[in-house]
């Protein structure tokens, strides 16, 4: 049997373009995507902390050290600059690794900059 878990997790991140004339998904500053360990076109669920709006899309990489998290192509309907999002990728594991694992949790300030935990 397999189980879902949350893989990596950048909460409460700011958004800083919506950009609705974008192929689609979400371009993110490479330091964050290294420190909640997500990948290059990885699927992501996306949680709209203002309005509740959920949706999935893919990551594309921002350069490093920018604090960019903009929202693409369909997905700039659900999600305003300013409006504070989470990022949540999910991977699956057997029931033995799964009660092991340990996600990765980044918090950030309102400038997308990593918080110490």
């Amino acid at each position: 049997m397999q189980i879902v878990l949350m893989k990596g997790t950048i909460h409460c991140a700011s958004v800083t373009e919506a950009d609705l004339h974008y192929e689609g998904s979400i371009s993110i500053d490479r330091g964050l995507l290294d420190a909640a360990g997500i990948l290059i076109n990885e699927r992501v669920e996306l949680y709209n902390l203002e309005t509740g709006a959920r949706f999935a899309t893919f990551v594309t990489e921002a350069p490093q050290g920018s604090g960019t998290v903009d929202v693409n192509g369909a997905a700039a309907r659900l999600a305003m600059p300013g409006d504070k999002i989470s990022i949540v990728a999910y991977a699956s594991f057997d029931e033995e690794d799964a009660r092991l694992f340990r996600p990765r949790i980044v918090l950030v300030d309102r400038d997308n900059r990593i918080l110490p935990v």
